[in-house]
């Protein structure tokens, strides 16, 4: 079955939108979810000025994969409470928005090269929920997730983000939840960042703003700087997920631009 082919039967599956914008928020610690601060506030109005999605695709930084990516076609994605140590009004949250599985298998056959598969066990992660509920509190939007390939260079994440970025134009919003920095091995309670970071998280800024996506993808030239902010790549990817479905017509917004306990960017955007 040809991409052609594909992208048609996604057309006929989707009703035509105005093009959407592309969110990339940085999420920082699952207590974001319940708790009133500059974070959830700066959430909750981006959701009031974002429009109605038919449907929202999120790459969250909690469902990794290897060797395949996967796309969740539930009909009711479960809330997956994927932590441990938290207050029990976390675990007792709930984000009961309807799945699109329609959507979601037809994003299958969009990345058939890319190995993707159709999935009905996982649900809808911390990554994914703790900020859904500030955008779209009420729920009623249909959500399904995609994995990451753990097993892949930076460059494949622009490429899935590339091949999906027409939906944008059907209807779907695409969010990424991760963080532009983030080693929790070094964390500073009421500290300062450490410099690494911030260095770290400005280059990525910077690059990104210039749309030097190979620059922002190139793990050698990143180097220890890569390794320090990133010891694993997890919540890393979806960033550049989001910046592969950008084009030069966009418009790049930075929001919530801070290094939280000293080792946890917290930097998200916007591409209108």
């Amino acid at each position: 079955m040809s991409i052609a082919h594909d992208l048609q039967s996604l057309k006929n599956s989707l009703k035509a939108s105005d093009r959407l914008p592309l969110v990339f928020l940085g999420h920082g610690s699952p207590m974001n979810a319940i708790e009133d601060n500059e974070y959830s506030r700066s959430w909750a109005e981006l959701g009031r000025t974002l429009p109605r999605p038919q449907a929202i695709l999120v790459v969250s930084a909690h469902w990794m994969t290897r060797g395949t990516t996967l796309v969740n076609v539930s009909r009711m994605p479960k809330t997956i409470h994927d932590f441990y140590g938290f207050p029990r009004e976390l675990f007792a949250q709930q984000y009961p928005a309807p799945g699109a599985p329609d959507t979601a298998q037809e994003v299958v056959s969009l990345l058939a090269s890319h190995h993707a598969e159709g999935d009905d066990t996982w649900g809808l992660d911390h990554g994914a929920w703790s900020v859904l509920k500030w955008l779209y509190p009420d729920a009623d939007v249909p959500v399904f997730q995609l994995s990451i390939d753990m097993t892949k260079d930076l460059a494949h994440h622009l490429e899935i983000g590339r091949a999906i970025a027409d939906l944008r134009n059907r209807g779907v919003l695409i969010l990424g939840s991760g963080n532009v920095v983030h080693n929790l091995g070094a964390l500073r309670w009421g500290g300062k960042p450490h410099d690494w970071a911030i260095e770290f998280d400005r280059h990525f800024a910077d690059m990104l703003a210039e749309r030097n996506l190979p620059a922002v993808a190139d793990r050698a030239a990143l180097g220890p700087l890569l390794q320090v902010a990133h010891p694993s790549l997890d919540h890393y990817l979806p960033s550049l997920t989001v910046a592969g479905a950008s084009d030069h017509k966009d418009q790049l917004t930075f929001m919530n631009e801070s290094i939280d306990i000293g080792s946890v960017s917290m930097r998200s955007f916007v591409f209108h």
